[in-house]
């Protein structure tokens, strides 16, 4: 019997200050009034017209991405999730996050957070290097990140994640350190750890930054891994880390390719049609003003489609691979509704190149695999005629 991936609901509230020039997400510089409440409404609307595709579900976690979510009032925070509890129930202790830039949380506000119905924060620090922290366009201080965390810990969230970066450009490794050491200065219970790379679409990627050269930016990898292991966090995916008990849920749902409902300008789903055998992604318009106009009807839909069989392989692999937790025959099953004997052979083949390897019953990447963990995806790739030799290309882990 065929059984659904748990659910999440990703909520994208598109506005910021101010768009960073490494950023590619779909987020927009304010200009003039934040139009709140409206836009509230439309994610109402767009929830609304979801629901026949989740009926009966309950939700696990809801996360609340940007742009700078830390815009919008609490009491408007308060009203999206109330009004989401009337149509589709958490589970209990359900996970909540906010994600919030340390240049918009007034004092107090994350104790209203926390009232509104948020479990967890999302904090962008990047670097507490004043330098860097200018070259990548932060409306923000080290010192206000530092003032972030404690007012997080004040207010009873305790369980909040510190965005990293590093491979900044004129960085070095001791930079790089400096930062990791700030940021478990600051008793987080979660660090995502991510490398900056230069995205289409991008300031940065338009008129590229010296950045270190990849030997340096694998040793800042290295010593800020040993660094955070050495401090209690453990690794449980590529770029997270995160202290006994303390794992990002949402995330883990999105790595683990269970079922995602979104809403919001540009936000994407994933979603599992078990009466039709089949795996959607759909897709909101981009636009914050076209949103706003058609939330809720057909026209705010950009499109849907049927995840191929092949592609469900891939994406599988593509996400669950970068987890330290490996994965069962039985997890390939739930979450692609495909046979295990379809990827069997080509998890065997990734074994006799010391890419895979089998413990217990779970598949999980080499230390050899992890270090190549691009080259081990590619192999899944739809009608992809797999290698046969290893080529040397370091992961860029992002």
């Amino acid at each position: 019997m065929l059984l659904n991936p748990p659910l999440s609901l990703y909520v994208h509230l598109p506005w910021c200050v101010r768009k960073c020039p490494y950023c590619d997400f779909n987020s927009h510089a304010i200009k003039g009034d934040l139009p709140e409440a409206e836009y509230a409404a439309a994610l109402l609307r767009d929830l609304q017209q979801d629901l026949p595709r989740v009926q009966g579900r309950h939700l696990q976690s809801v996360f609340f991405g940007g742009g700078t979510p830390s815009l919008f009032r609490p009491e408007t925070i308060a009203l999206i999730l109330d009004e989401t509890r009337r149509y589709l129930p958490l589970i209990d202790a359900a996970e909540i996050t906010l994600e919030a830039n340390p240049g918009t949380v007034e004092r107090g506000r994350f104790a209203e957070y926390r009232a509104a119905g948020v479990t967890r924060l999302s904090i962008g620090v990047q670097s507490f290097n004043t330098l860097h922290l200018q070259i990548l366009g932060r409306i923000h201080s080290a010192e206000e990140a530092s003032i972030a965390a404690e007012e997080a810990h004040a207010s009873g969230l305790d369980n909040f994640n510190l965005d990293l970066m590093y491979g900044l450009p004129q960085q070095t490794l001791e930079q790089a350190l400096v930062d990791v050491r700030s940021a478990i200065a600051l008793a987080p219970a979660h660090l995502s750890h991510y490398q900056l790379t230069l995205e289409p679409n991008t300031l940065f990627h338009a008129h590229p930054p010296s950045l270190p050269d990849d030997e340096v930016i694998w040793q800042m990898q290295l010593a800020c891994q040993a660094l955070l292991c050495n401090h209690g966090f453990n690794q449980y995916e590529i770029s997270a880390y995160a202290r006994n008990g303390r794992k990002c849920r949402h995330n883990l749902n999105y790595w683990r390719y269970g079922d995602y409902l979104g809403i919001g300008a540009g936000a994407h789903s994933k979603l599992s049609d078990l009466q039709h055998g089949r795996i959607l992604r759909l897709w909101k318009v981009k636009q914050p003003a076209t949103y706003l106009r058609t939330a809720g009807t057909v026209q705010g839909i950009g499109t849907i489609t049927d995840v191929a069989e092949a592609d469900r392989i891939f994406e599988f692999m593509l996400n669950r691979l970068r987890l330290y937790e490996g994965f069962s025959a039985a997890d390939f099953e739930l979450a692609t509704h495909l046979p295990y004997a379809r990827v069997q052979a080509s998890l065997e083949q990734a074994q006799t190149l010391k890419l895979m390897q089998m413990t217990e019953g779970r598949w999980q990447p080499t230390p050899t695999g992890y270090t190549y963990l691009n080259d081990l995806q590619a192999r899944f790739l739809p009608e992809a005629s797999a290698p046969t030799t290893l080529k040397l290309r370091p992961t860029v882990r992002a």
